[in-house]
């Protein structure tokens, strides 16, 4: 094994262990569309969600056949029906989409079957189950349309699919539901996942999708001056979709986003919209900072706060990198513990991705901000800046006029957010006493106004 395999290796495994520790537990509810599985996708899928299970998550796994049923409906020389975004289901739609619901199923349960030697599965023990979870009712007739078969959800057995889900099993739901009195209806896959996960308030609804996410602005193309939009406030989700038309088609922006929402306002914290072209994508949705399509979220995952005790291992896991390399100045567990209170971090989803601390002397009405670190994964997307105002908001809470940093190498990125250079002889005499004239700090101060 090369060395530079282990040298990429460690940093990256430890890199995604706090995700590991923080979803184990969790209730994850997948929504995989039928183009995903057409477009041959289904077993990488599968291998994906079989390593996010082996890792404590608890999966419900719901498919689309919306493609799967329209081959079968062609086959016929039955044309597709849709009005309001959802099929008209008569008789022979049924009859399609009760064919390529068991076909797919027994597709999806061979792929969670396999254990070759040498593939991601080896070893892995999926038990899937499925069943009659959902009741439904029919839609009836809107706007003088007779959806037929078609139908909502009434109900949702969240007993039975949590027992399934602590006995270790992977609960896959078809989009059908049945009505008490034993008629099948025709549902769609988006409404089934995102009433599932509400029922079951699950920490994640996920899409997997041939739309990579949602756009800044949609109507204009793709591109570096329109990037997706990887984490989305529930408030401006809201704001998007009532400015878009309604949706018709699974491309539309507002056809995935407008479930999101919806489960979102039901309890379920965090619902992404991720593409399945990309190879990987639940994984790196999961398990990456920044992710890969849009998360619409009910909570500002992002809290910067004080520290406390608790916080002293992830302040070291951070900073202990820039110390090795000579940006910080090496600090040790006991001074951290001792001053824990001095510093601020910024912590998103249980992991700690900026800090600084500030030590203040008040004789001089100044104070030293010290140990600015911003974890590499985030860098470049105003974190740094976040810790840098909380600090100044902190310093004239106490009254002082100024703060003022040390640094060897990262001048530029203070002189440009307002910090000017003086000379050491500057500095309050508490802190002129333990000045390292050997490292020959540059010392950067900045009014605080």
């Amino acid at each position: 094994m090369s060395a530079v395999f282990n040298f990429t290796f460690v940093p990256w495994f430890r890199s995604v262990a706090p995700y590991i520790h923080l979803h184990r537990g969790k209730t994850f509810v997948v929504a995989l569309a039928g183009e995903a599985i057409a477009a041959g996708k289904l077993p990488s899928v599968a291998q994906d969600l079989a390593l996010i299970q082996s890792m404590g998550v608890k999966v419900v796994l719901v498919h689309g056949f919306r493609p799967q049923v329209n081959e079968q409906l062609a086959a016929k020389g039955h044309a597709a029906l849709y009005s309001h975004g959802i099929r008209i289901t008569d008789g022979v739609a049924l009859d399609c989409a009760q064919e390529a619901a068991g076909q797919l199923r027994y597709e999806i349960e061979a792929a969670f079957s396999q254990g070759l030697p040498n593939t991601p599965m080896a070893g892995a023990q999926v038990r899937v189950i499925s069943g009659n979870f959902v009741t439904a009712r029919p839609v009836g007739i809107v706007d003088g349309v007779d959806f037929k078969h078609s139908g909502l959800v009434r109900k949702v057995d969240t007993a039975g699919i949590l027992r399934s889900l602590d006995f270790g099993a992977m609960v896959l739901l078809s989009p059908f539901g049945f009505s008490p009195t034993g008629e099948a209806f025709n549902l769609t896959m988006e409404e089934v996942a995102t009433r599932v996960a509400s029922e079951l308030q699950a920490d994640k609804l996920i899409f997997l999708t041939e739309t990579p996410g949602i756009r800044q602005s949609p109507q204009e193309p793709e591109g570096e001056d329109n990037p997706i939009d990887t984490e989305m406030p529930l408030a401006a989700a809201e704001a998007l979709l009532a400015q878009l038309p309604p949706a018709q088609l699974p491309t539309d922006p507002a056809f995935y986003l407008q479930h999101c929402v919806r489960a979102c306002k039901a309890g379920v914290e965090r619902s992404h919209i991720i593409p399945f072209a990309v190879d990987g994508s639940l994984l790196l949705e999961v398990y990456v900072h920044d992710g890969i399509g849009t998360m619409v979220i009910d909570e500002k995952l992002e809290e910067v706060r004080q520290a406390t005790g608790d916080d002293v291992s992830g302040i070291l896991q951070l900073i202990e990198p820039f110390e090795k390399d000579g940006t910080l100045v090496k600090r040790n567990r006991t001074e951290i513990e001792r001053d824990a209170d001095h510093y601020t971090i910024l912590e998103h989803d249980g992991v700690i991705f900026a800090c600084a601390a500030l030590y203040p002397y008040p004789e001089a009405r100044t104070g030293e901000m010290a140990a600015v670190t911003v974890s590499p994964q985030s860098q470049g997307q105003g974190d740094g800046d976040k810790i840098v105002r909380r600090i100044e908001q902190r310093a004239r809470a106490m009254g002082l006029t100024s703060i003022f940093v040390l640094t060897t190498r990262t001048m530029h990125w203070f002189l440009k957010r307002g910090f000017q250079p003086v000379d050491p002889d500057w500095l309050p005499e508490a802190r002129k006493r333990k000045y390292n004239w050997d490292r020959k700090s540059q010392v950067l101060v900045k009014k605080l106004v």
